[in-house]
């Protein structure tokens, strides 16, 4: 029996020198989570190009080879066991209708002996609930997590060790991340692919895929709220003035008088839509623009703080690490190599 498992799980990838990712699917699955995962990694391409040579390979596995149920009327056959998880050099574990009812935080032997068979150093991310598996594992205590924001007050009751952010739509810890709702799935897959191999391939998967390489705001735009008034004024003018113009400096009164609103009525409004104050969010686009200018060109990073509106080179390495926990020029030299462009 063990030559068997051995076997198998030498047949489980069958590309040497592509990253191995491996889906973990339990009952009862959102189709959709799985079809995420291997539509972004799937579409990554060497060269962002359609006829590169494939970035990845994707396999399915659950806890035993077979017929997986679904959340629709079909069930999902998955031909690889648990053997996937100790040849990835990725493992994303998907959620289930088991987490939305989970009051206990122990795993259950069978997906405990699973998860025991990743190797030590493998990044290890969740989808939606997926991440109660990966905290129940141990996975997640002292680092940031997020989940589905419906199951965030069961979540923290049931791993008080976790730091819950219930505000986001991912969470990077280094090897272990999390994600939202399903739909959040895509920014997860899409982070680890910039991550991986930069802002050009992920941008070519976002494309094929026909969604925006990057989402504003967190899940607070999607939590149920009074529906204001059909004639309310939104706010994307003014962001769309902001995004024109980041190397100027903005103040909250222009961005306010973009839209005939008073600060505190813009602010108000602007919250409500993108789920993060205006100050927060136009950060996070000059963080946005530092970064692709740092993967895709020489410029110094005195050039890049000016062209972004961060002004210094000091106040860009203090935004940069505090939103991403390194410098630019580590940033740099991760997605470019140590020759791409200068050290700042």
């Amino acid at each position: 029996m063990d030559r068997v498992r051995k076997d198998m799980a030498m047949t489980v990838f069958t590309h040497p020198g592509r990253h191995r990712v491996a889906v973990l699917a339990r009952a009862v699955l959102l189709p959709i989570e799985l079809g995420i995962v291997h539509q972004c990694f799937g579409q990554a391409r060497q060269g962002a190009s359609a006829d590169g040579e494939p970035l990845y390979e994707v396999a399915t596995c659950s806890l035993a080879p077979g017929d997986v149920r679904t959340d629709g009327d079909f069930t999902v056959a998955v031909a690889h066991g648990p053997e996937a998880l100790a040849e990835a050099d990725t493992v994303i574990v998907l959620s289930s209708y088991e987490d939305y009812v989970q009051e206990s935080p122990e795993l259950p032997a069978p997906l405990a002996e699973a998860l025991a068979l990743v190797r030590p150093g493998v990044r290890v991310a969740s989808i939606c609930t997926g991440a109660f598996v990966l905290a129940s594992a141990g996975l997640l205590d002292g680092r940031t997590a997020t989940t589905h924001w419906r199951y965030t007050e069961r979540f923290a009751r049931l791993f008080p060790r976790v730091g819950l952010d219930p505000d986001v739509l991912y969470t990077d810890s280094g090897s272990v991340l999390t994600s939202a709702g399903c739909a959040s799935g895509i920014d997860l897959c899409l982070h680890m692919i910039r991550r991986d191999h930069g802002t050009a391939v992920a941008g070519d998967v976002a494309r094929r895929t026909v969604v925006p390489p990057h989402r504003e705001g967190g899940q607070a735009q999607f939590i149920r709220r009074p529906v204001p008034e059909r004639s309310a004024p939104g706010t994307s003018a003014a962001r769309d003035w902001a995004l024109r113009r980041l190397q100027d400096p903005i103040t909250l009164g222009q961005l306010a008088a973009r839209e005939s609103m008073s600060v505190r009525h813009f602010t108000r409004r602007f919250r409500e839509e993108s789920g993060m104050t205006p100050m927060a969010w136009l950060t996070r686009q000059r963080i946005e623009l530092a970064r692709e200018l740092l993967e895709e060109s020489d410029m110094p990073v005195e050039q890049v703080a000016a062209r972004t509106g961060l002004g210094t080179a000091a106040n860009l390495r203090q935004h940069f690490h505090a939103a991403l926990g390194v410098s630019p020029s580590a940033y740099r030299t991760t997605f470019r190599g140590p020759a791409g462009g200068r050290q700042s």
